[in-house]
């Protein structure tokens, strides 16, 4: 590859890292023909993009792109592969699903929500964060359920109030 393609591949890193706000390393090394195509059908299945690339690449790319990812400097190491997504805990339950069948791919490190995870004992903890549409439909359940409460109780207010006012007249004669 010469120095115009790594530029070209440099600016195209920086761009996808600029653009996504989550991205995971991953060591997909060992992984036969078939768990690879599988690998990239699930990818593309959940909307992340997956490339491998130099980790020297991946390096002066983060160094160049907007945000702080030192911390995944150490973990550029060995075969790489960067998956980039929108949504923070999808590569991390697709790995665990993809997981139940293969050893195969182990994650390295993650920039999720502005933090970052290193080692692959993080993968639980990534897959249960919440994405922001999950989030979004947690507040709007929470704040609906009060109201239907009040609902409720004004829509069946006047049945009790009849009744009670149909006792209170009974017990008067």
């Amino acid at each position: 590859m010469n120095k115009e393609n790594k530029a070209q591949l440099i600016d195209s890193l920086i761009v996808k890292i600029n653009e996504n706000a989550h991205f995971y390393l991953t060591d997909i090394s060992d992984l036969n023909a078939e768990d690879t195509s599988n690998l990239r059908r699930k990818c593309f299945e959940n909307s992340i993009q997956m490339e491998v690339v130099k980790n020297t690449l991946v390096r002066i790319a983060m160094e160049k792109a907007d945000g702080e990812f030192e911390g995944l400097y150490d973990v550029l190491k060995g075969n790489t592969a960067i998956m980039f997504t929108q949504t923070g805990n999808a590569p991390a339950k697709m790995i665990k699903e993809i997981r139940k069948s293969t050893e195969k791919p182990l994650l390295k490190g993650a920039f999720v929500e502005d933090g970052i995870y290193i080692g692959d004992d993080q993968i639980d903890v990534l897959s249960s964060i919440k994405s922001k549409e999950e989030v979004i439909g947690d507040i709007i359940g929470l704040l609906q359920s009060p109201i239907k409460n009040v609902l409720g109780a004004l829509q069946s207010a006047p049945n009790t109030i009849g009744g009670l006012v149909k006792t209170l007249q009974e017990k008067a004669e």
